[in-house]
């Protein structure tokens, strides 16, 4: 990829660290907010799920009550979806695409603003309703009626209440978050960026948020039907006045599966990112694996159903939805197979960053693998609403998904910050999350296997030994957040000044100063080739010399 530059009009470029607490406009300032905000609601997250590991150390009910424990896994996996992993990439992409576009903002920078700070406020009523004299809501993160519309309170206001009222504000933030980066990408790109020159991490993006603008309103609306269920009478999904449960479970399910790949996708991004600048070679297949995204938003339309196999769904809808959730492997396996290809004899430099997203590559294979078995109608069905399947959503929500993460704070902190990280501190932080994810989520398998079911807060004793082992796995994963925390902060402060292009990477982030300038480039750029010039005489150039 080859640019030149138009001379556009200088600013002032303010670094008061002030402005990550106000309402800016500023792509970059919205990015750092989300991330920031992300990251603090991800140890709340982490913090509830080492008190239910806590408690399932022992077969016995001896840590806290079951209302709280119910509480306690509901908010867990509420805050881990809606609060960390949604909002963290959110938050990445809305720092990085106008940059790798080359573009100078995102195309609506209030409706930017608004949909990140209303995050903090789908925060704070989760976390307020555990002060609420009826506790937190109890129901699961998916909140299936008909358990989600008792209400033995009587308060109008009540856990329930404010978990549809938080889950309907964050579809909200998350819809508007969608146009936004949609038509920046569609719109903005800078002279010479076509679809098929978009670095694959665009590609992702774009395709995510796509996804989420199709199947969101399913479950925005859902919520809002089942919160007029609970409070004001109606009986929508109701099945003691003539509603429907199985009809929430679609709706439901109809945004929720296809989520997983509104996750996934940006990580996939990242490891296309990450991989070709430490292993110093082009990404292998690089337009297959950006139409590949694609092709992932679009099948993953299709494979809701196989989430209620065990709903008294009929037979040639099993067959048929067996049949598409398996289908979605093959775009996912051409992106297994080009990062593979692209390590193959490569020159690999094992910083942080490739250590994550290698952890993160190796860990979603697994993830995968045992994805295609619970596409199988009889092998969902035999492991049905066990601990096999907590087992195989967190090797892709938090083995896969928070590991790109890492990767691509890492990546990207010396452009973020213009400081770079201790390498030390961030490859212990590696170390302890790799082992702590695998003894944690492992464990779940064979558990699963033996038939331990999922939402309980104690069993059989027989299932003693893997929850043990996952039990401390789960508290190494937590104290792994230590040395990270301490690194960036410390790093932040008082690091080493970062040059503009740490890696010597490709893109056009890497072209502008960092930190970036107010507006992105002092010059527009303008894009003459294909990204991922590893090893090719015509890389990026930072000035029109180069054309």
């Amino acid at each position: 990829m080859t640019n030149i530059f138009i001379k556009s009009a200088s600013e002032p470029e303010p670094t008061n660290w002030k402005r990550y607490f106000s309402f800016s406009t500023d792509h970059k300032v919205i990015g750092v907010q989300y991330l920031v905000t992300a990251f603090i609601f991800f140890l709340f997250g982490g913090l509830f799920a080492m008190i239910v590991r806590a408690e399932l150390l022992t077969p016995q009910l001896d840590v806290v009550d079951r209302s709280l424990y119910n509480g306690l896994f509901t908010m867990h996996g509420t805050i881990m979806i809606f609060l960390w992993i949604f909002p963290a990439n959110v938050g990445l992409a809305n720092y990085l695409i106008p940059l790798m576009i080359g573009a100078k903002e995102t195309a609506f920078p209030v409706l930017n603003a608004i949909a990140f700070w209303l995050i903090p406020v789908v925060g704070i009523l989760l976390l307020f309703s555990f002060f609420l004299p009826s506790g937190t809501a109890q129901a699961g993160w998916w909140s299936y009626p008909p358990v989600s519309i008792q209400n033995p309170s009587g308060h109008l206001i009540n856990g329930e209440f404010l978990w549809l009222l938080a889950v309907t504000i964050s579809g909200i933030s998350s819809i508007m978050g969608g146009v936004n980066l949609v038509t920046t990408i569609f719109r903005m790109r800078s002279p010479g960026m076509t679809f098929l020159r978009m670095p694959v991490y665009v590609w992702t993006t774009f395709s995510a948020q796509l996804l989420q603008l199709f199947c969101l309103p399913a479950l925005t609306g859902a919520a809002i039907m089942l919160l007029f269920d609970l409070s004001f009478g109606t009986d929508f999904f109701s099945p003691f006045k003539q509603g429907d449960p199985v009809i929430y479970q679609h709706l439901f399910w109809f945004y929720s599966h296809p989520a997983v790949y509104v996750m996934a996708l940006p990580a996939f991004g990242v490891f296309s990112e990450v991989i070709p600048a430490f292993a110093r070679k082009p990404l292998f297949g690089y337009k297959t694996v950006a139409i590949s995204s694609l092709l992932i938003s679009v099948i993953s339309t299709l494979v809701w159903v196989h989430h209620m196999f065990a709903s008294a769904t009929p037979n040639w809808m099993r067959i048929l939805f067996m049949a598409t959730s398996m289908l979605v492997a093959v775009p996912t396996g051409i992106k297994v197979f080009a990062w593979t290809a692209t390590i193959w004899r490569g020159k690999l430099h094992f910083q942080t960053p490739m250590l994550f997203a290698l952890g993160g590559v190796a860990m979603f294979l697994f993830a995968g693998i045992s994805g295609v078995m619970l596409a199988s109608v009889p092998f969902d069905i035999h492991v049905n609403n066990t601990y096999f399947i907590v087992g195989h959503f967190h090797y892709v929500v938090f083995n896969t998904v928070t590991m790109a993460l890492y990767a691509g704070i890492y990546f990207w902190f010396p452009k973020i910050t213009g400081r770079m990280y201790s390498e030390g501190w961030g490859k212990l932080h590696f170390w302890l999350t790799f082992i702590g994810a695998n003894l944690n989520f492992f464990p779940m398998h064979p558990l699963g296997l033996q038939g331990m079911v999922r939402r309980i807060s104690s069993y059989d004793p027989q299932y003693t030994g893997w929850n043990v082992v996952a039990s401390l796995g789960a508290f190494l994963l937590g104290m792994s957040t230590l040395p990270f925390i301490a690194n960036i902060v410390s790093s932040w402060l008082r690091g080493r000044k970062a040059l503009n292009n740490p890696w010597n990477a490709t893109g056009l982030e890497w072209t502008t100063s960092s930190p970036p300038p107010i507006e992105n480039f002092e010059e527009i750029p303008i894009v003459t080739s294909e990204p991922y010039g590893y090893g090719e005489s015509h890389r990026l150039a930072a000035d029109s010399s180069s054309i």
